[in-house]
């Protein structure tokens, strides 16, 4: 997995010559954006396509205990766990609006900046519960419910994340 810090630092000395360049900064800061993005959507995916293993460990147990009813559920929240995997994954990289370094509204980017951290520690945190399932003693009509319900929660989030970056263009007249 990428290491956005390392990528900042190991920016050589040609990008700083680079940098002086009239108009270069604006080109670098706009790849910057995209590569931000495209490593945040990665992180998410990865981290959620990693708890898919303690899922499929969690199934299993039920499986050797007999709970095959249990399994629709869980099921469930693996098909839904997919589904979000290759929306983040598949989203296009930088959107214009966004990362157009002369349009962009640097205020409404900030709070798209802001709507990623909150959106990767949800990520997170679901992740971490879904992680934990093989060491719960509550049946799964009790856990994976509020498992999908979390994923819902991100999968709305991520979807006006998308709204929010295509309108983050210059402010329209009104």
């Amino acid at each position: 997995m990428s290491d956005p810090s390392r990528h900042a630092r190991e920016r050589g000395a040609i990008e700083s010559i680079l940098r002086r360049i009239p108009g270069f900064q604006g080109y670098l800061e706009q790849e910057y954006r995209r590569e931000s993005d495209y490593l945040t959507r990665t992180w998410m995916a990865d981290r959620l396509q990693a708890s898919k293993r303690r899922l499929d460990d969690y199934m299993r147990n039920l499986v050797d205990q007999g709970q095959l009813d249990a399994l629709t559920l869980c099921e469930r929240l693996r098909t839904r766990l997919d589904g979000a995997i290759s929306r983040i994954r598949g989203e296009v990289r930088g959107y214009s609006g966004l990362f157009d370094y002369v349009q962009v509204n640097e205020k409404l980017l900030e709070e798209v900046y802001d709507y990623d951290l909150a959106l990767v520690d949800q990520v997170d945190d679901l992740a971490d519960a879904i992680e934990k399932l093989p060491q719960t003693s509550e049946p799964p009509s009790a856990v994976v419910p509020d498992l999908l319900r979390r994923l819902g929660e991100i999968e709305e989030k991520f979807a006006h994340r998308a709204d929010l970056l295509k309108g983050l263009g210059p402010e329209q007249p009104s």
